[in-house]
């Protein structure tokens, strides 16, 4: 176990209950990681574990039957509003982000982030504005860098931080990028995840007026939950950019999150910097295809226009079409 720089834990500040918020993420390589670490939960978990595995909104997700086969604890797709319960194990449905409030779960078909709904960085930024320095938070196997925004919230709000180990992980990315941009507290292999998990449930966390919730973490939570007042607001963080948004078009704002680059636009949707990019790639390929399917409609037209003004003799008409 590789266990990086913690927080400095000020002077002042009293104590209170344990960690019991976990909140992870994962993509590529993601079902095998979290089956391994509910297979090692124990029974008597003081905490309530939720999970966002980034899974395509018109793919049946049968991840709580595989985690409750996997170990003691009850997993499941939550409903909205659902209250928090311990020793259970809530997963994101399909196409839906998870949102956690005081006491409860909000489900939202709020704008994507980096390209996902279910997306990480809504999960952890929810619970470290709705919970402080009580949520674990943990990132997981996977491609580019979901997640790392929201750790850097919870790591700001005074709560524990965990990558997996991306010399472990199937797909690197995501953990590597945590480790990257965010002070990370504890950087482990899979194997040791769920005994630090329960080790942290158990420590008590410090009072949550310590680490008061950012200007900015609190509007993109808003966001996040379709709040129309926060969508409609003029007044953004960031600056505006000439890019635009690679999802709908719009203008997207730059935010500098510490030494993160993001990009949020009009409606919503969130990006890193990387995401961007990957986006714009997927849309140049569209673009060209789009092109190409453009020219062969064309030459299409051009070679029955030539047939047609061969059959009335116009023979100069039709050479005009053929070339």
């Amino acid at each position: 176990m590789r266990h990086l720089a913690r927080h400095q834990q000020p002077e002042q500040g009293e104590l209170v209950s344990g960690h019991d918020i976990a909140v992870l993420g994962a993509s590529t390589g993601g079902v095998e990681a979290l089956s391994q670490i509910a297979a090692n939960l124990p029974a008597d978990l003081p905490a309530a574990v939720f999970v966002v595995l980034h899974i395509p909104a018109s793919t049946p997700s049968h991840l709580p039957q595989i985690l409750n086969r996997a170990g003691p604890l009850k997993a499941l797709h939550l409903t909205d509003g659902e209250r928090i319960r311990h020793g259970h194990i809530y997963v994101a449905p399909p196409g839906k982000h998870l949102l956690l409030e005081h006491r409860h779960i909000h489900l939202t078909l709020g704008p994507r982030e980096n390209h996902h709904r279910p997306a990480v960085d809504p999960l952890f930024r929810s619970a470290a504005r709705s919970y402080g320095p009580r949520v674990i938070g943990g990132v997981l196997t996977g491609a580019l860098n979901d997640g790392t925004s929201g750790l850097l919230a919870i790591k700001r709000r005074g709560g524990v931080t965990l990558v997996q180990d991306p010399a472990e992980a199937v797909a690197p990315g995501m953990p590597a990028s945590a480790l990257d941009y965010v002070q990370v507290d504890h950087c482990v292999s899979l194997r040791e995840i769920a005994p630090l998990l329960s080790q942290l449930a158990r420590q008590p966390a410090l009072d949550e007026s310590t680490f008061p919730i950012s200007p900015d973490l609190a509007p993109e939570a808003r966001i996040a939950a379709m709040d129309l007042s926060a969508i409609e607001n003029p007044e953004r963080p960031g600056i505006l950019t000439g890019v635009t948004c690679p999802k709908c078009n719009g203008p997207l704002w730059k935010i500098h999150d510490g030494n993160l680059l993001r990009f949020r636009c009009r409606v919503g949707h969130a990006y890193t910097a990387e995401t961007v990019l990957a986006g714009k790639e997927t849309a140049l390929e569209d673009a060209l295809w789009a092109a190409l399917n453009t020219l062969e409609e064309s030459a299409q037209i051009s070679r029955a226009m030539a047939q047609r003004a061969q059959e009335r003799g116009h023979v100069r008409l039709a050479t005009h079409y053929e070339q």
